[in-house]
């Protein structure tokens, strides 16, 4: 009796994710592309182009969070939260130097960012959501400067 690794009507694409992308990597690289599940390459391409977009996102969230709570909460200010900032700038150069074209998205993520911001701000220091601006307060520029601190 021979044991499939695989179960039967079943795609590789739907059981083994790592060996369905080794195995079309080698296709395309052979040149074989008609063998090459394409519709669902050009899927995972663009999953891939999103997760940037997240991430940028997700990193603005959070920027925009230390700063709200950086700016609300003045007691609270120490080294974790001013390293909290710096990390998230340097990330944030980094993603769009590795992404220069994510910069067009810069007015969505913004606003998407500090909407996500200002939920985990009210979270994290117990204000209510209508304490912080409807809209970000800071220009991009203003809050990636490493001198910027809102006081």
């Amino acid at each position: 009796m021979v044991i499939s690794a695989h179960p039967p009507n079943t795609s590789l694409h739907e059981q083994d994710f790592y060996a369905w992308t080794q195995q079309q990597s080698e296709l395309l690289r052979a040149g074989k592309l008609s063998e090459a599940d394409i519709l669902s390459i050009a899927e995972k391409i663009e999953d891939m182009g999103r997760h940037q977009k997240r991430e940028l996102e997700s990193r603005l969230k959070v920027l925009f969070m230390h700063l709200l709570k950086w700016h609300y909460q003045p007691g609270y200010r120490g080294n974790s939260w001013r390293y909290g900032i710096e990390e998230q700038r340097a990330e944030l150069r980094d993603h769009l130097s590795d992404n220069p074209s994510l910069k067009n998205k810069l007015p969505e993520a913004i606003e998407r960012g500090y909407k996500y911001a200002i939920m985990g701000a009210a979270k994290e220091t117990g204000f209510p959501k209508s304490t912080f601006p409807e809209s970000c307060p800071w220009s991009f520029e203003q809050a990636i400067d490493d001198e910027f601190f809102p006081d």
